[in-house]
C-alpha cells in the first residue's frame, strides 16, 4: 500500500495572517489539495495561532472529505477542547513548548508515560486515531507501545539533515525504529524537513511507512511549480518507492 501523502497548510495560514483578510483562503486551499491528490490535511494550531487558528480546525471539519489530522500539545486544554469538539480522524500529540517556531524533538514515553496514556484514552473513547510524535529512539518507541496510542509519528530532521552529506548513515536508525515499531505493532507516520530531494529514498527503506506530513517544503516548492504540480511530485517520490 503506498504511503499517504498528508499536507500540512500551517504556512498558507502564516501568509494569511501576514496581510490580514483572507487572502490566500485557508478553507479553499485545503479544499484544492484534496483535489489535486492529497490524501490528508494536516494543521497544527498554536496557542498564539500565528498561523492556523482554532476556527480555522472547526471550519475546515466538516468541508474536508480526506483525513484531517490535527496537531498539537494536549498539555494546552484549549487544544484537547478542540479536538474532542471536531473530533478528527487523527491527533498527533507533539511536545512543543510556548512560542516554539517549530517542533524540534519528540515525546520522552518513558518520562511521560501515564500522562500520555490517560490523554489517550480519552481520544481513543472519542473514536479518534492517536499519533505520538517520537525520535529514532527503541525506548521511546516501547514507552509509546506502553501508552496504547496506534500510531508514532518518527521525526525526521536528523534525517533531512544528514542526507546530503551521507544518506545511509541518515536513514539507519529510522530503518530500526520503523522495524520496532512493526514488531509493537505500532502504525507509522514520519514528518519534519521531507522534501523532493530526501523523500524518495526515505519512502524506500522505511517498511511500514503508512502517512507522511508534509508542509514548509512543500509549500515553498509550490511558489515555483504551483501547488496542484507540487503535490504531484511528491505523490510521485512516494508511488515510486
Amino acid at each position: 500500500m503506498a504511503t499517504k501523502l498528508s499536507v500540512n497548510i500551517n504556512k498558507i495560514a502564516t501568509l494569511r495572517n501576514a496581510r490580514g483578510g483572507n487572502i490566500p483562503n485557508l478553507l479553499t486551499f485545503a479544499l484544492d489539495c484534496e483535489r489535486y491528490g492529497a490524501q490528508g490535511i494536516t494543521v497544527h494550531p498554536r496557542p498564539d495561532e500565528r498561523h492556523v487558528r482554532y476556527k480555522d480546525v472547526e471550519d475546515l471539519k466538516p468541508l474536508l472529505t480526506t483525513e484531517f489530522n490535527v496537531e498539537g500539545n494536549p498539555k494546552e486544554k484549549k487544544f484537547m477542547d478542540l479536538v474532542m469538539k471536531i473530533k478528527p480522524a487523527q491527533v498527533t500529540l507533539v511536545p512543543d513548548a510556548l512560542g516554539q517556531i517549530t517542533s524540534n524533538h519528540g515525546w520522552n514515553t518513558v518520562t511521560h508515560k501515564d500522562y500520555l496514556k490517560d490523554i489517550i484514552s480519552q481520544f481513543k473513547d472519542a473514536g479518534i486515531r492517536t499519533s505520538i510524535f517520537v525520535d529514532a529512539d527503541i525506548k521511546m518507541l516501547e514507552g509509546a507501545k506502553e501508552t496504547n496510542t496506534d500510531r508514532i509519528e518518527l521525526y525526521t530532521e536528523s534525517y533531512a539533515k544528514q542526507y546530503p552529506s551521507n544518506k545511509e548513515k541518515a536513514i539507519h536508525p529510522f530503518i530500526i525504529a520503523a522495524n520496532k515499531a512493526l514488531q509493537l505493532n505500532l502504525g507509522i507516520n514520519a514528518g519534519h524537513d521531507l522534501n523532493l530531494q530526501n523523500l524518495h529514498y526515505f519512502s524506500k527503506h522505511i517498511p511500514g511507512l503508512e502517512e507522511v506530513s508534509i508542509g514548509h517544503a512543500l509549500i515553498s516548492d509550490a511558489i515555483y511549480f504551483g501547488i496542484e504540480n507540487a503535490i504531484q511530485l511528491y505523490l510521485r517520490q512516494l508511488k515510486n518507492s
